[in-house]
């Protein structure tokens, strides 16, 4: 790393705490292990204007949070400080591309899912996140974009204060050459109004997601600042934490053993009720069987009023009785029918569902109930 400019260094003497951490030159990766993993695992950048790292309050205790919902935290300490240089996010880039490298070659030794894996951003580590997500310039990725590129991309953000990517030219606009790609990542994004022209590039980057249909959330709040974090000031943005949870189970990604009891309970419903559609739909095998037999009974019942010697009254009535019930029957077939609306590929889209919920059930009790889990 070279020697860090005075202009750089002024900065991180006035604005660095006992907390933060600099001059890193090799970053690393600490796992912050829950009780009860879920296989969900979240990366997190801590701010810091690219000079240092708020190693705290958008580091350690983000990972702590992050493990009361059963995601393991894994919190990275990326190279800085790179703000002297002309893009100060491609060495961070290139520290979270080979986290996620890594974590994806461990994450069966982890009890984790490889495509279950979030990144979380504070200021400049939001900044990061978003040309980690979308940023496909040669700078962040110096071969063509391929298969083995897409492992060095998290399976969703969440950027808390970020910026930094808007033109300087016109603060309304993306800067040139950051565009959204059709393949980002879900994205969560909150931010402060009073945050200088963070607001607007949160407002600018959830804009472009849902022009490319892509799934996305904003939560912008009219007041709190910057670089709070996990910190208490008593205003309502300090509820980020809990909307981004809401956000995180809405997508799946915090999955419980209760969660999963009910949705296979639910599915196994649909199965009973789609299978009894198909009882119905199977009338149509029944339905030339009773016509033929109607038929037949409509003859016998012709030919015998049509015989006065042989003719019975009783075996008439008995007759007739009986071809009442089988006209009765085949309206109730005809009914069903016309009712059924049984697809074949909704049938095996649900068993499939259901293996699946049952597979990520018995999976997640075996990393629960594992020692090194905890």
């Amino acid at each position: 790393m070279p020697v860090p400019s005075e202009t750089t260094a002024d900065f991180i003497r006035k604005r660095a705490g006992k907390t933060t951490v600099t001059n890193v030159s090799s970053p690393t990766i600490t796992v912050y292990r829950p009780e009860k993993p879920n296989g969900t695992s979240v990366i997190v950048a801590p701010g810091g204007g690219y000079a240092f790292l708020s190693a705290v309050h958008e580091g350690t205790q983000v990972c702590e949070w992050l493990n009361t919902l059963g995601v393991t935290g894994i919190l990275l300490t990326y190279r800085t400080p790179t703000r002297d240089e002309s893009a100060p996010h491609q060495k961070p880039v290139q520290d979270a591309q080979k986290a996620l490298e890594i974590i994806r070659l461990h994450a069966t030794e982890w009890k984790l899912k490889g495509d279950r894996i979030g990144f979380l951003g504070f200021s400049a580590g939001g900044n990061l996140l978003a040309h980690l997500a979308c940023d496909r310039s040669p700078e962040n990725y110096p071969q063509d974009y391929d298969q083995d590129a897409q492992k060095q991309r998290p399976d969703f953000g969440v950027m808390i204060y970020g910026g930094g990517f808007l033109d300087p030219a016109d603060p309304m606009k993306l800067k040139p050459g950051f565009t959204v790609p059709p393949d980002a990542p879900p994205l969560f994004v909150a931010c402060a109004g009073d945050d200088g022209t963070n607001p607007v590039a949160a407002t600018l980057l959830y804009l472009e997601y849902k022009r490319q249909n892509l799934p996305a959330e904003i939560h912008l709040y009219s007041e709190g600042g910057h670089g709070f974090g996990m910190r208490e000031n008593h205003q309502p943005i300090n509820h980020w934490p809990a909307r981004c949870a809401g956000w995180m189970d809405s997508r799946g990604w915090l999955p419980t053993m209760a969660k999963l009891d009910t949705s296979i309970r639910r599915k196994e419903n649909e199965l009973k009720s789609i299978t009894q559609q198909l009882a119905a739909f199977g009338c149509a095998d029944d339905l030339p069987l009773f016509m033929r037999e109607i038929a037949k009974v409509e003859a016998r019942l012709t030919s015998l009023k049509a015989s006065q010697k042989t003719s019975n009254p009783q075996v008439i009535q008995q007759l007739e009785t009986h071809l009442t019930k089988m006209r009765a029957a085949v309206d109730r077939m005809k009914l069903d029918m016309s009712k059924n609306t049984f697809d074949p590929a909704e049938f095996e889209a649900a068993k499939s569902a259901l293996v699946k919920l049952q597979a990520e059930r018995d999976w997640l009790q075996q990393i629960q109930s594992s020692p090194a889990a905890r």
